[in-house]
């Protein structure tokens, strides 16, 4: 159950934020994924072609545009590579 714990706090943090749409959940939990495939490391490195497959989000304008916001709402943080053999990295705040 401690797995679920940053997604569950995630949840109650977005509650009631109306600026969050499910567009911004899907990709926070795709980030969720690749963390726990890396081991729960943080920051983790991804690219996007990872998380939108797993985000089921087809457009990288709404991913990079979803993933900044996320960033600037202050549930992550965001460091794009602008390298295509190193992927960006993202932080997660612990609570």
């Amino acid at each position: 159950m401690e797995n679920l714990k940053p997604l569950s706090d995630f949840f109650s943090a977005i509650k009631n934020d109306f600026r969050v749409s499910t567009t911004h959940i899907a990709i926070y939990a795709a980030l969720l994924h690749c963390r726990v495939d890396k081991g729960f490391i943080n920051p983790i490195e991804v690219y996007r072609y990872e998380v939108t497959f797993i985000a089921k989000v087809s457009s990288a304008r709404t991913y990079h545009k979803c993933i900044r916001e996320l960033s600037e709402y202050g549930y992550l943080k965001y460091e794009p590579s602008f390298k295509k053999t190193q992927g960006s990295k993202i932080y997660f705040f612990e609570s």
